[in-house]
């Protein structure tokens, strides 16, 4: 597979699938949990609150592992891996773009001072069960 077919391929999950898991690394061990993400591109973002231990951990070390993508059908699912790195971000104009009524239940709107959205620029982006070997994707 070429480097454009895996790019639509990968965007293509990106788009479709928004739940996943995001690890972070919590005294030098991987430390994961279920969140929902959004795209621009690549760039990855995901709601949270500014008082979880994910924001914490973040501060202190910003490297981030993500899976999305599979359905639970079985070995032929495809998702990616993600490798990245994580910032908090705290932008009006980002937190309002992302709103979901659904945050509601966590947060008041997306003015909410504890609401914060935590980008994710991918280092490394690999495909699996593509009916290929996993394939890399260059960034």
């Amino acid at each position: 597979m070429n480097q454009e077919e895996l790019r639509n391929k990968v965007l293509d999950i990106l788009k479709n699938q928004k739940i996943g898991t995001l690890a972070t690394v919590k005294n030098n061990k991987p430390h994961s949990r279920y969140m929902s993400f959004f795209n621009e591109d690549f760039t990855l973002f995901t709601p949270t609150d500014k008082d979880t231990h994910k924001a914490e951990e973040i501060a202190e070390n910003p490297n981030v592992h993500i899976l999305l993508g599979y359905e639970g059908e079985g070995l032929g699912d495809k998702f990616v891996e993600v490798e990245g790195q994580a910032t908090i971000r705290d932008s009006d104009e980002l937190k309002k773009k992302i709103w979901s009524d659904s945050f509601s239940r966590w947060f008041e709107g997306p003015e909410d001072p504890s609401y914060i959205v935590l980008e994710i620029k991918p280092t490394m982006i690999r495909l699996m069960n593509a009916g290929e070997e996993p394939q890399v994707l260059e960034l």
